[in-house]
């Protein structure tokens, strides 16, 4: 699944990133994250011995922080966009495919960064102000607006 990721983010026009997965870290040790099932809740140790990297705005209060997970929560159980990248890429190679936003912008299926962003937007943080569509975003992306 990994390299599915990586090969949409590059038709994307992310390249090949490296960072292939999102997800939001919420308090007592879990996490929520997009799965193949739906978007679950799990337990941080999840990743306990996988390469990692934890990046957070260091401008959020802690309130915004709890909104934040607040409003990833309220996405527990929505279905995995597999067909998202489709339509990311689509919109990259600017294809003239009808409703291609409103698929794209959709929170009724979400990959792992599309569920991350959103969950900020819902508590009121904007992470992307570059005219993005809502929704096109990848983890790669994500990385580069938070990691560094």
């Amino acid at each position: 699944m990994s390299r599915l990721i990586r090969f949409g983010q590059w038709l994307n026009g992310d390249g090949f990133s490296e960072h292939g997965h999102a997800f939001l870290v919420l308090p007592d040790g879990e996490l929520i994250e997009a799965q193949p099932s739906g978007a679950a809740v799990c337990s941080l140790t999840r990743y306990g011995r996988a390469h990692v990297i934890y990046v957070c705005p260091s401008d959020l209060t802690a309130e915004q922080r709890l909104e934040i997970c607040a409003a990833a929560l309220r996405y527990v159980g929505v279905p995995y966009g597999f067909l998202d990248y489709a339509a990311i890429a689509a919109h990259r190679i600017h294809l003239p495919v009808p409703g291609l936003r409103r698929c794209i912008a959709s929170s009724r299926q979400q990959i792992c960064s599309q569920l991350v962003d959103q969950a900020y937007k819902d508590a009121g943080v904007e992470l992307f102000t570059d005219g993005r569509w809502a929704g096109y975003v990848t983890p790669g992306a994500l990385y580069r607006r938070l990691g560094v």
